[in-house]
């Protein structure tokens, strides 16, 4: 699949919404605005283009993270993926364009900004060890080979994928 990429440099022109979906995934929206510019010789001085509106979206970690950080008014850079969603009003066929956000930051070009790394928990892991310290083997446990067999039931040998 060809996704179309891209960088947008612009203001935060709303102050972030974060929502949760159905499926308990984080969303944050907001819209960023860029207006490009050029320097108009004739009167001697830069004069501003149209102003380019974009809608925003970020996932699950980073939308947490940019609910957190970015504010309304804000200079930021948006890389992500570029796509046109079509929805219905009144039978009348309307057209959006939205930025699913890759990456997020403040345009440090434009002021300063502090860092702060969000480390993700992992699975709580016990592993139980012997008398030396050393992890005891488990494994008749998830193979479901410690279970006694039902009466009529047969024992049965352990599978093991053969390597060629």
């Amino acid at each position: 699949m060809n996704d179309t990429m891209i960088t947008i440099v612009g203001n935060v022109v709303d102050t972030p919404r974060r929502r949760q979906t159905k499926n308990g995934f984080e969303v944050t929206n907001f819209r960023v605005a860029s207006t490009s510019r050029r320097f108009d010789r004739e009167q001697e001085k830069f004069v501003d283009n149209s102003t380019l509106y974009v809608n925003v979206t970020c996932w699950r970690q980073m939308g947490v993270n940019v609910d957190e950080s970015i504010r309304k008014g804000q200079p930021v850079l948006v890389y992500g993926r570029y796509y046109m969603r079509e929805y219905k009003v009144e039978e009348q066929l309307r057209s959006s364009y939205e930025l699913e956000a890759v990456a997020v930051g403040h345009d440090l070009a434009r002021g300063t900004s502090q860092f702060t790394r969000v480390y993700q928990s992992g699975p709580n892991v016990t592993v139980t060890q012997d008398g030396d310290g050393v992890p005891v083997d488990e494994s008749d446990h998830w193979l479901d080979l410690d279970r006694e067999p039902a009466g009529d039931e047969p024992e049965r040998e352990p599978e093991f994928a053969s390597v060629p």
